[in-house]
């Protein structure tokens, strides 16, 4: 497993938002993608899988779409 560097202060801000409107981070990190169907679809069935989604998207990309 290669060392990655600690979350960014976006990252945390990213986090955050994640708790109260989960596909907006998920937006922010990649664009408009399949994981921004993905996520709607689990916020739409349930509050925690939509923001379970997007922690996860958050912490496994570094940078955002189109960098």
């Amino acid at each position: 497993m290669a060392n990655r560097p600690p979350s960014s202060t976006s990252d945390v801000l990213l986090y955050f938002l994640a708790l109260f409107i989960p596909p907006l981070p998920v937006f922010m990190k990649r664009g408009c993608s399949a994981d921004i169907l993905i996520n709607l679809l689990l916020w739409i069935l349930g509050w925690i899988p939509g923001v379970i989604h997007a922690w996860y998207i958050i912490s496994k990309y570094e940078r955002p779409a189109g960098y």
